[in-house]
């Protein structure tokens, strides 16, 4: 009996790093998705408050679609590299209920 559980305990422990490959980028897993970038376009600059107003496509991580919204952005310093009418491609998180820009590239013509 103590060779049965000790071979099934082996047998478990050998599987378990094959799995968890299995969310590897290369493999098209979960973290390919979660680098996934937006377009929108810059609306309005707001330094003062540190957001910025975007019309966006679909935010898939975020299962929305396409609207003119406000979001705040992670580096302040990113207001000083947009301004209205610019095309950029951005990740945008919800965390504690406030929409985030994470990510931001400005797209040059």
């Amino acid at each position: 009996m103590k060779t049965i559980l000790t071979s099934l305990a082996l047998g478990l422990a050998l599987g378990f790093p094959a799995r968890a490959e299995s969310n590897h980028p290369i493999h098209g897993g979960a973290t390919e998705h979660a680098t996934t970038l937006s377009e929108g376009v810059v609306r309005k600059v707001d330094k003062a408050q540190g957001k910025l107003t975007l019309k966006h496509g679909p935010l898939e991580n975020l299962d929305m679609p396409g609207m003119t919204m406000v979001f705040r952005v992670q580096d302040t310093r990113w207001l000083d590299q947009v301004k209205p009418g610019d095309a950029i491609r951005f990740r945008a998180d919800r965390t504690s209920g406030t929409f985030i820009v994470t990510t931001l590239e400005v797209v040059k013509p």
